[in-house]
């Protein structure tokens, strides 16, 4: 199999990737591609991806990579976070937290993430260019997060850019060791500590108490879980916010539409996540024994990546994949994954979604690009898709009855 970059991961792909990834859909849907320092079997279509989700003979655990006796002798992860877990270890972890987002607790959150959104919109100028991403995509997520888990707001900056750190280090082959990681693993160890002596009504409170069978989380467990919850709730969720934007600044008649008919937000996020989908590739998975994906075999021992993205682009699944519609039923989309690893706060990242995006057009109806599309900056991360900045000029507030 030939090892190609197809332009992928570099130049212009950047700014609009999916050129490339129309390239693999049509031709190499299973493909060895080079991404960080090393090789990885690259998959697209909607169907292998999906499929490749819920396949547990691709594991969580990289010793699959080493040759059988080198095994036993090398930690899984230096820190145990459920998402670079395999069952039972995993389903045991999601068994203790998914308490925490029943469908019905994420949506009592619903009116507190609109106040937020609220105040945020009230902070923002009516005049001159303002970059919506520092301002509000960002924000709203942090704070919801924040307050979700107890973390003080105070904080947030330090852990936003612990994690932002730790996210773009993936694409150095640097994983979870470095700086950021250690410095986000003692601040929240120390949080922990405080929540055991002075508990609040916040959710690392409740996993310090949660128990199934007499089973808890351990200190280096609970460390873990809040990592994780802290850079997925908001990492995804800021670029969904700033992503859906954009999508609507650049699609006017879908931006009218939505204005017009605002009960379609719900439908809108849904295919905001489809159509430029937030985390565009999965973390790694290993090949535990051979595998075959549309008439290829990875061997047992490879290193195996998703591309959301491209599958939520794949024709074979939706129809004029590389159209926005914000009325369209994106539902069957996998920006969330599938199966064992589904995203723990999917329900919470929709909310945050429809109330973030929803609020600002309505209370800002003239918003507008300020600059050129073609002058906007994507991260150059291979996990995430997201702008450093989306400026924008605003204009009145439909809110203020003086405007």
């Amino acid at each position: 199999m030939t090892t190609t970059t197809l332009e992928l991961f570099e130049g212009a792909f950047w700014r609009d990737p999916y050129p490339a990834y129309a390239g693999l859909l049509a031709e190499h849907p299973v493909r060895k591609v080079r991404m960080g320092d090393g090789e990885v079997w690259f998959l697209s279509r909607y169907e292998d991806v999906r499929a490749a989700l819920a396949d547990q003979r691709l594991s969580k655990d990289w010793r699959y990579t080493l040759p059988p006796e080198q095994r036993a002798d090398k930690p899984v992860a230096p820190i145990p976070m459920m998402i670079l877990m395999d069952p039972p270890e995993h389903t045991r972890l999601r068994k203790l937290v998914s308490r925490s987002f029943t469908l019905r607790r994420m949506e009592a959150l619903r009116p507190r993430v609109a106040q937020i959104a609220g105040e945020l919109i009230d902070g923002l100028p009516a005049d001159g260019a303002v970059d919506v991403m520092s301002r509000y995509a960002f924000m709203l997520p942090v704070l919801v997060i924040c307050e979700l888990l107890g973390v003080p707001a105070e904080d947030r900056d330090d852990f936003a850019a612990w994690s932002n750190d730790m996210v773009d280090a993936a694409d150095r082959a640097e994983g979870m060791a470095n700086d950021s990681s250690a410095r986000l693993y003692g601040y929240l160890s120390e949080l922990i500590a405080a929540k055991r002596e002075n508990p609040d009504d916040a959710l690392i409170s409740a996993l310090i108490q949660v128990a199934e069978d007499d089973d808890r989380l351990s200190e280096p467990e609970l460390v873990a879980m809040a990592m994780m919850l802290l850079i997925a709730g908001h990492e995804t969720t800021v670029n969904l916010i700033g992503n859906g934007l954009l999508a609507l600044l650049t699609h006017p008649d879908q931006l009218a539409l939505l204005r017009e008919r605002p009960e379609l937000i719900g439908s809108a996020v849904e295919e905001f996540l489809r159509w430029d989908s937030p985390v565009h590739t999965t973390p790694a998975r290993f090949a535990a024994e051979d595998v075959e994906y549309s008439g290829v075999v990875i061997p047992a021992g490879s290193v195996v990546v998703l591309s959301l993205a491209a599958a939520n682009r794949d024709e074979r699944h939706t129809e004029e994949p590389a159209e926005l519609r914000v009325d369209r039923d994106a539902s069957g989309h996998v920006a969330f994954g599938h199966g064992l690893h589904h995203c723990l706060g999917a329900q919470l990242a929709r909310i945050e979604g429809q109330e973030g995006i929803g609020a600002l057009i309505a209370r800002r109806p003239d918003i507008a690009l300020a600059v050129d599309p073609d002058e906007l900056v994507h991260r150059r991360s291979t996990l995430v898709r997201g702008l450093k900045q989306l400026p924008v000029v605003l204009g009145r507030d439909a809110g203020d009855a003086t405007g």
